[in-house]
């Protein structure tokens, strides 16, 4: 079973119906006792860093995450979940993240080094490339298609913590992780097989 943090910020159905059609048993809560004890916790987000990582505080989320995750448990942050892993954020002032994972939250610039001007957000199909192979990314080819929307990403201060990475204007980490904990910037539930493979990878991964 994955236990689905629900704080209250966006419509996690598809979420929820995405690790159903791969046959995973679903709860989705916002007790922070059930957090505590759940098996495998995945952290959505949908909006600003800000307004999320507030909202997990008012509701007593955030020390039951850390807790569940000091005890062990996996954690997989989906799109502005990935980001509230990283220990701070630029997104409309400065925001305090969950520090699970060294590194900070920046926008994307306007232009790319070259000086071409980049749409902001990101948004639609984008391909990645592997810095790692099993694991989370079992069954996951080299240029694999997955569905971004976001205007900002995680400057990981360890490169090592990239497991894979996608490109608009610049590099930036599209699928993060270390030990137990792991993020990915685009939405898993809007990205067809190969969303669904990642999602099924962590509910059958083993430590």
């Amino acid at each position: 079973m994955v236990t689905i943090i629900d704080y209250g910020i966006g419509n996690l159905r598809s979420l929820e119906k995405a690790f159903q059609a791969v046959g995973v048993e679903v709860l989705r809560t916002d007790d922070p006792e059930r957090v505590r004890q759940a098996t495998r916790l995945v952290l959505p987000g949908v909006g600003a860093f800000g307004a999320c990582i507030a909202e997990i505080r008012r509701r007593g989320l955030e020390q039951a995450i850390l807790e569940a995750v000091d005890r062990g448990t996996p954690l997989l942050g989906v799109c502005a979940g990935l980001q509230l892993l990283f220990e701070e954020s630029e997104e409309h002032g400065r925001h305090r993240g969950l520090g699970l994972l060294p590194g900070r939250v920046i926008r994307f610039p306007e232009t790319t080094p070259d000086g071409q001007r980049l749409k902001i957000p990101h948004m639609g199909w984008n391909t990645i490339t592997r810095h790692q192979v099993g694991g989370l990314l079992d069954g996951i080819p080299e240029g694999a298609f997955f569905y971004f929307v976001h205007s900002y990403y995680a400057a990981a201060t360890r490169p090592e913590d990239v497991l894979a990475s996608s490109t608009y204007g610049i590099p930036f980490p599209a699928i993060v992780g270390r030990d137990r904990i792991f993020g990915v910037q685009f939405h898993p539930e809007k990205s067809q097989q190969y969303g669904l493979r990642i999602l099924k990878n962590f509910a059958d991964l083993l430590f």
